[in-house]
């Protein structure tokens, strides 16, 4: 009788079980590009703070600049940032600019392409205003205490902006998820090594790196660790003395006499949930806790290690940054038949065209070996084909998942 399979929806619930967030801290907001709120950030004050003119011009009554012919005297000036300290009276107008609080009195804006000086230095409107004219009037973005960036934001250009204006010089974010990467194996080389002929270069690292830097973790790689036990041991205590919050390994998770990862794991105080996944690519994965340190164990084929990376790591990184699961699939039509399916759920690599009717085609590529990382980087999405499945015509409905 076949080991049983571990469903891939099972799986991710249970790798992501019981886990709480990271702790939260201030950073300096010009630190904080892609970090998570870890609370909400209300306006410290209100914006903008008095009426202003949008445009340059001329403060007026709109009342005198109501109907034309309209004369105005001019009495000052307001240039951005200064105020005009007096008051617009009957038929009078002041000089003013983009940005420039409104005088008392006024309440229109008058455009300067609107407005001819005259000889004797009076203004000559050319065109009406209306009440509250070319006027950004107190609040009109925001008013103190209103709340704006809700707790589990991602800041990026917009929200940091706003962050900004809301004068946060500090904002309170969830700490970088540690995530200590092991790459294991005798026939891994660093890339831009002299191969040997039963060599290969080790690849899965910079893309399980990747994932966890664009998430917003700190990924720690402790490099190629050669099949053997006390070399392992040690590259995982290092991980757990370097305080990370999941250890990633990566290769030598299977059943292969040479594959020791599990048994140095458990050996090293690790408790096993679980390491068999009902999915291709990517069944033989690995998850346990070694003390408060997640661990998941990723298969050693590189596509099979970044879709994993995708299903497993990214859920977990997100609990950590305190954000709920989502489902991220999407509903596409084939764009080519696909077989009957097996036990596994499979990630099937395909391209992915937007129509102008709305409707997405997903069309598998014609090689899925789970070592072609070309055809992975070719992908733009993964076909989900759930257990069992049947065979399905070209133009069938599917679920896709888009590739970052």
């Amino acid at each position: 009788m076949a080991d049983p399979l571990l469903p891939v929806e099972d799986a991710i619930l249970r790798v992501v079980q019981d886990v709480e967030p990271t702790a939260s801290e201030d950073v300096p907001l010009g630190q904080a590009l892609n970090r998570i709120l870890a609370a909400p950030l209300a306006a410290l004050r209100t914006q903008p703070p008095v009426d202003l003119s949008a445009m340059d011009g001329y403060a007026v009554r709109a009342v005198d600049v109501a109907s034309l012919p309209a004369h105005l005297t001019l009495i000052g000036a307001a240039p951005a940032g200064h105020a005009f300290a007096g008051t617009v009276g009957e038929n009078q107008a002041v000089r003013i600019f983009t940005g420039a609080p409104v005088p008392a009195g006024a309440d229109a804006i008058l455009l300067q392409e609107d407005a001819v000086v005259e000889a004797d230095g009076r203004i000559r409107a050319t065109e009406t205003v209306r009440p509250q004219q070319h006027i950004r009037v107190k609040g009109l973005d925001f008013v103190a205490g209103q709340e704006l960036l809700a707790t589990g934001t991602r800041l990026g250009m917009r929200q940091l902006s706003l962050a900004a204006a809301l004068n946060h010089g500090r904002v309170p974010v969830r700490a970088r998820p540690r995530v200590a990467i092991i790459a294991t194996g005798d026939e891994l080389v660093a890339p831009g090594s002299e191969l040997g002929p039963n060599q290969i270069v080790a690849s899965n690292s910079f893309g399980i790196a990747a994932l966890v830097e664009t998430m917003g973790g700190t990924a720690i790689d402790l490099g190629i660790i050669a099949d053997d036990r006390a070399a392992l041991a040690a590259a995982i205590d290092r991980a757990a003395a370097s305080g990370a919050d999941i250890l990633v390994t990566l290769g030598g998770a299977s059943v292969g006499e040479h594959d020791i990862v599990r048994e140095v794991l458990i050996g090293r105080g690790m408790d096993l949930d679980f390491w068999k996944i009902a999915m291709r690519p990517g069944k033989p994965l690995m998850s346990g806790k070694i003390g408060p340190m997640r661990v998941l164990g990723l298969p050693g084929n590189p596509v099979s290690s970044l879709v994993c990376a995708l299903l497993f790591l990214k859920p977990l990184l997100r609990r950590l940054l305190g954000l709920e699961l989502v489902d991220e699939t999407e509903t596409a039509e084939l764009g080519g038949p696909v077989r009957e399916n097996d036990r596994r759920q499979d990630y099937v690599r395909a391209s992915l065209v937007d129509l102008p009717d709305g409707r997405r085609i997903a069309t598998p590529l014609p090689r899925q070996d789970s070592s072609m990382l070309s055809t992975f980087a070719q992908a733009i999405c993964l076909i989900v084909r759930p257990p069992f499945a049947a065979a399905e015509p070209k133009g069938a409905a599917c679920r896709v998942l888009r590739l970052p």
